[in-house]
């Protein structure tokens, strides 16, 4: 079993995360800004306090860890901006200074930069709205500074164009740079289902310096 520190624990995403890695019986520690906030589901959760916007935050975290996974957000777009990429560049960091022996790091993507069948992406979409298409270039400009990284093992799963809570099925489908659609041309996932592609991943690696999406 691995020891699996997840930043932003206490998210909509890093929650089912801890709970699918607990689940499967993997040590978990959460990391957090504010432990006293963080609602624990199990004892077996080992709280810690940490900032994923610092290096030395995440090298102290990512020493005792064998993967580090970030679910962190923004809230809103300029949140996203100023979190995104800035926390892909301190994972990196703070891994980095590890040496060989660091872990390896799963990044929650984005969907806005996945193709359509028409070749657009999902962000060149007429009508977003301006928040979101802040939040889907937050997430591609993290995507593109992890493409150039090679001395660390990263992932970046991207989830599908609609993201919600809802029932944990257990079943997916993968894509790599292309929006995973169902028959109707709905892309969507529970967020339960992207925990557990995030596990299956972290159990067996086979996106390393990749993204990859998932989907129904």
């Amino acid at each position: 079993m691995a020891n699996i520190a997840v930043f932003g624990a206490n998210g909509n995403i890093g929650s089912r995360i801890v709970r699918e890695a607990l689940d499967r019986g993997h040590e978990v520690v959460a990391v957090v800004r504010d432990p006293s906030k963080f609602v624990a589901s199990r004892e077996a959760v080992t709280v810690t306090t940490g900032d994923v916007l610092s290096p030395e935050s995440v090298a102290a975290v990512g020493g005792n860890a064998d993967v580090v996974v970030s679910a962190v957000g923004g809230k809103d777009g300029p949140g996203h901006q100023a979190t995104i990429r800035p926390a892909a560049e301190a994972l990196v960091t703070g891994l980095r200074s590890l040496g060989a022996g660091a872990p390896s790091l799963v990044f929650v993507g984005g969907a806005g930069s996945l193709r359509k069948p028409d070749g657009s992406r999902v962000w060149d979409t007429e009508g977003l709205p301006d928040t979101i298409l802040q939040i889907m270039h937050a997430h591609g400009d993290a995507l593109a500074y992890l493409r150039g990284v090679q001395d660390i093992r990263w992932t970046n799963i991207s989830p599908a164009a609609m993201i919600e809570p809802g029932a944990r099925t257990g079943t997916y489908r993968v894509g790599k740079d292309e929006l995973v659609a169902d028959e109707n041309g709905e892309s969507h996932i529970s967020m339960e289902d992207y925990a557990v592609a995030v596990l299956d991943e972290i159990e067996s690696p086979r996106h390393v310096r990749e993204r990859f999406t998932v989907g129904y």
